[in-house]
């Protein structure tokens, strides 16, 4: 008599994930040898990556900058306050 401590269901689980680790292994193995067969190649997409990545980075500064110099504009403006604004916080606290 045989006797497991585990399921058939741990075991399919554990093959899948080796199935899953084997196949990622061999993609990395891939990409690597790719990367040295065409250094070229990939130092410009890496480039390409970073010029773009600056590109986004520099135009989201200007936006803040651009909202920022807005809201100083509009919060400095005299007609935007009214003056009228009163709070009465005794009326409800009376002793």
């Amino acid at each position: 008599m045989i006797f497991r401590f585990y399921t058939n269901t741990i075991s399919q689980a554990s093959k899948t994930f080796a199935t899953g680790v084997l196949v990622v292994g061999l993609l990395l193995i891939g990409f690597g040898v790719v990367i040295l067969a065409l250094p070229e190649v990939f130092a410009l997409l890496a480039a390409l990556v970073f010029f773009l990545a600056g590109i986004g980075c520099a135009a989201t500064a200007i936006k803040i900058f651009c909202f920022q110099r807005r809201l100083d504009r509009t919060s400095s403006d005299d007609s935007a306050w009214d003056g009228n604004l009163s709070i009465g916080s005794e009326d409800y606290y009376e002793p």
